[in-house]
């Protein structure tokens, strides 16, 4: 039957399986009653892998990457060991090179960084759903990405969970970390812009958000944590319909808005 749907998660603050004030992780842990259809294989582009050219991870077990430092130790004793799937890496390959784009990479020591594990450990604690990273290339742009999005189209209908993950805003020399701090307007603005680019179909705009978007370099001083979204939005397709299916905005600056693409 397939699936008609890709994802674009914010995953926020590594700490976030671990931290219950934060109301994302609330709805990361009802994933599979939001999404009961459970997917044969999950592919996860990253905002924290970055590289030249489109990379997959080609490994029988994924290993838990702690890429991040000062945290608290119980977060570095949280294992995500899903499978490997090398052979959607090579699909994935396959799918890439017929679009035109001609050097994509395997990586075959390469685990699962915190962009992939800290949302799956909640979405799917069992870690039974065979995992494969994508990387993203912060030196291209969003049109670059959504056309990758576009050449995985057909792993939806292999039953894949094409799935973005990063942050709809992250700046992180601007987060407060004062308790309950105001929300910065440039963040709700950005926030809002993308929202109601995305619901309105006005995914040309959000490909082109440098020019489009308000206080897009304060809300993306660099593009990593966005362009999964891009991917995840050219996957599903031109006439696909956007739903925010979580929101919220943390340390004044932080947005956790997520979003569902459903395919005609």
């Amino acid at each position: 039957m397939g699936l008609k749907d890709t994802f674009y998660i914010s995953h926020g603050s590594p700490t976030l399986p671990i931290d219950d004030s934060i109301p994302a992780r609330h709805f990361l842990k009802s994933w599979k009653q939001f999404y009961p259809r459970r997917p044969a294989a999950i592919l996860v582009v990253s905002g924290h892998w970055d590289t030249a050219v489109p990379t997959v991870n080609v490994v029988n077990r994924n290993d838990t990457i702690y890429d991040f430092y000062g945290f608290p130790k119980a977060l570095y004793k949280l294992k995500y060991q899903p499978p490997g799937a090398p052979q959607l890496a090579k699909r994935v390959k396959e799918l890439l090179h017929q679009s035109g784009f001609s050097h994509v990479d395997e990586d075959k020591k390469r685990g699962l960084d915190h962009g992939a594990w800290v949302p799956l450990i909640l979405m799917y604690p069992e870690a039974d759903i065979p995992v494969c990273q994508l990387s993203v290339q912060s030196q291209q742009d969003g049109t670059y990405h959504y056309n990758l999005g576009k050449a995985l189209a057909p792993l939806k209908d292999e039953d894949v969970l094409i799935m973005g993950s990063g942050s709809a805003t992250h700046n992180l020399r601007a987060l407060n970390i004062h308790p309950n701090p105001p929300v910065a307007s440039w963040a709700q603005e950005f926030d809002d812009w993308l929202k109601d680019s995305l619901l309105e179909g006005r995914y040309e705009d959000v490909n082109h958000y440098e020019e489009k978007a308000p206080h897009a370099r304060m809300a993306h001083p660099w593009p990593d944590h966005f362009y999964p979204l891009h991917v995840a939005m050219g996957a599903a397709g031109e006439n696909s319909k956007a739903k925010v299916i979580h929101s919220g905005i943390e340390m004044g600056t932080l947005s956790y808005a997520s979003f569902q693409f459903t395919s005609p």
